[in-house]
């Protein structure tokens, strides 16, 4: 196998220079002369839409235009695409399906929130897609064999590319561990995680072997906040043969992301973020002496002129007329129940999502609906289920959908207070890297000793197991309503039955516990528009939430300097106090999202866990991905602008292009 070769041709134009003198830069330039002349494959792909339709006409404009222009396209999503909003709990994800045929997507790979229907759903609902679910990962126990085709081929004109589907083994508690086991918790399903390196190796070998000149991976790995070991960078870093890898889970904004494999040659990576903030153009080359260049771009869905041609505007209100049909059915969603003085969110003061790592004003909303409503002592809630802030304003059924769009059905069980300590510790595990598990609660109040290395362990699965004896606790000062939590006593918690009965989150030590309510219990979503309209009559006011942060139950400590003494530690049930318009200043976050759009074009090395080692390569930006020849494409107004092109913002200090380029393996 040929080693890779890697070139970077950096552009930079002052700003000054491209206000007035360039009215548009062309969003897909040809920067190798070898590669200009050369037929190219278009990759059209998603990630993470969560049921945010409002982009899928501007993306089946975009795709038409390119197929009009004689290109080679493919259209895939890299997972969750049918759950997160009202539009897919409402149908069980079947308007989502619906609504990704009429866009003409070829491939897509199961999220782990594929599954939240529950498996049979999804797998009936696959029989009514008309593209392909990959996976090479996934695999029926009873039978041996992989649910869905591990891998597709499609030959372009001699060339062939292969696309490989990979799952998170995080899916056995990202969604509904139950899901994949029988009666008596035996899994009948595996993501093959004690194989996973060697699963995905020998589907790329055997796709080489199938006549596949390039191999891009397309996976629901993602990096940031995800478990060591299955990240896309760990399986880079431990495979070789993908020429580029797709990515998705972790929401993350990545243009282009270079990593080594594990025979040091380079591999792009790219991400869209979620719900559609970009949508990401591929473009993959081969010249005559076989050297393969990758280039990508993310776009905006605004960017995209869906009047280009006959042929984009006719695929635009295709899907248009689509997403209507189904917001009409769904039009009740949009009454007003209220209002907000101000906005609950799910992110911290810079827009960050803090939700699965800290607490917010509407985490704490959250749960003081479920304790609320189910009258119990004491509510968690995992931070992975709030999925939409709620604005200030018009308060409608829908918004108070949307921050929990799953339709999960609810309990109130009595567990101890070591159940609920070690429920807690299972939580902030992974602080300061985020956590779907991360606990919101109400009723009770604790504090996290980051700077203490977690004591939790967790099975091949995910799955609580018990406490290290030899380590720390993390969490201290455990209080309920006050009063310190005593781990012998029985105490009433409410939650989804997804976290206290199915072991959601790997939260297993509450599965045995006596239920003491269910049946006649409202979903999450019906105790959410409860609490808003029958115990806060309709307003959520400024004086209850209005501090981002929350009320300081969760106290989140960096060092032992800044852990209180025992002793000085109020038991008065008052709400510790922070900070009205900023988080506690004693926590650390972790790498947030706008953080990793400034490392999009990092190069990194490969290592035993994670191959994520920066090299002093300069942050930049992804401009390049198509011809100067497509026409799908506006500026921020309507201005009509070159086929495929882009204004060049006026904030704009540079803009670069980049190719990566190396050689085919043999």
């Amino acid at each position: 196998m040929n080693r890779m070769k890697q070139r970077l041709l950096t552009f930079m134009i002052s700003a000054a220079l491209v206000i007035g003198i360039f009215p548009a830069i062309p969003a897909i330039a040809d920067t190798d002369d070898n590669t200009s002349s050369e037929e190219s494959i278009y990759v059209l792909y998603t990630n993470d839409v969560h049921c945010e339709v409002s982009g899928y006409p501007a993306l089946a404009a975009y795709r038409a235009q390119l197929l009009e222009n004689g290109e080679n396209v493919v259209t895939v999503d890299a997972g969750d695409a049918i759950q997160g909003e009202a539009i897919g709990a409402q149908t069980k994800g079947s308007a989502i399906i619906d609504i990704m045929n009429t866009v003409g997507y070829d491939y897509a790979i199961p999220g782990n929130h594929e599954f939240d229907y529950s498996l049979s759903t999804f797998l009936d609902l696959t029989k009514n897609a008309d593209f392909t679910y990959l996976s090479a990962n996934f695999v029926d126990l009873q039978t041996g064999s992989t649910v869905f085709t591990p891998y597709a081929v499609k030959d372009f004109d001699g060339k062939k590319a292969a696309f490989i589907g990979i799952c998170t083994p995080e899916t056995y508690t990202k969604s509904t561990p139950v899901y994949f086991q029988d009666e008596n918790g035996n899994y009948l399903y595996s993501f093959s995680e004690n194989t996973f390196y060697e699963t995905i190796q020998n589907t790329i070998d055997q796709a080489r072997e199938d006549g596949a000149d390039i191999v891009i991976a397309v996976g629901h790995l993602g990096i940031n906040g995800m478990a060591s070991g299955w990240k896309s960078t760990d399986v880079i870093a431990n495979t070789t043969g993908i020429d580029a890898f797709i990515d998705g889970h972790s929401h993350e904004t990545i243009a282009n992301s270079i990593y080594q494999n594990k025979d040091g040659e380079d591999v792009t990576l790219t991400s869209t973020g979620s719900k559609f903030d970009n949508f990401g153009i591929m473009e993959i080359q081969m010249d005559a002496s076989n050297d393969i260049s990758v280039t990508t771009q993310l776009l905006h869905p605004s960017e995209v002129t869906y009047d280009s041609s006959e042929a984009a505007s006719e695929a635009y209100h295709s899907v248009q007329n689509k997403i209507d049909h189904y917001n009409q059915e769904l039009s009740y969603l949009y009454e007003v129940l209220g209002t907000a003085e101000t906005e609950l969110t799910i992110n911290n003061a810079e827009g960050v999502r803090r939700i699965r790592s800290g607490e917010t004003n509407l985490g704490d909303f959250v749960a003081d609906a479920y304790r609320s409503i189910c009258q119990a002592d004491i509510a968690l809630v995992n931070g992975g289920g709030i999925r939409a802030s709620i604005s200030a304003g018009d308060v409608t059924r829908k918004s108070l959908m949307d921050v929990n769009p799953w339709d999960n059905a609810m309990c109130v069980i009595e567990a101890s207070g070591q159940q609920i300590l070690d429920a807690l510790e299972h939580g902030a595990r992974n602080l300061p890297e985020e956590n779907g598990g991360f606990l919101q609660v109400s009723g009770l109040t604790y504090d996290i000793d980051t700077w203490k290395e977690s004591p939790v362990i967790i099975d091949e699965q995910g799955m609580f197991q018990s406490i290290d004896p030899a380590k720390e606790r993390r969490i201290t000062n455990v209080k309920v309503n006050g009063q310190a939590l005593d781990p012998d006593k029985m105490y009433t918690v409410c939650g989804s039955v997804y976290t206290l009965q199915n072991s959601g989150d790997g939260f297993t030590m509450f599965k045995n516990d006596k239920v003491v309510a269910q049946d006649n219990l409202p979903t999450d979503a019906a105790m959410l528009i409860s609490y808003f309209t029958d115990v806060l009559n309709g307003r959520i006011t400024a004086g209850q939430y209005g501090n981002i942060a929350g009320e300081g139950r969760i106290i989140i400590h960096t060092d032992a300097s800044q852990h209180p003494k025992d002793d000085k530690k109020e038991d008065s049930g008052k709400e510790t106090e922070v900070p009205e318009t900023k988080e506690p200043e004693t926590e650390t976050t972790p790498e947030t999202e706008s953080e990793s759009e400034t490392k999009e074009t990092e190069k990194v090395t490969p290592s035993d866990q994670n191959n994520k080692k920066p090299t002093s390569t300069t942050s930049k930006k992804k401009a390049s991905s198509a011809k100067t020849a497509k026409k799908a494409v506006k500026t921020g107004d309507s201005t009509p602008v070159e086929p495929l092109a882009v204004t060049a913002l006026a904030s704009a200090a540079v803009i670069i292009i980049i190719t990566a380029k190396k050689k085919k393996r043999l």
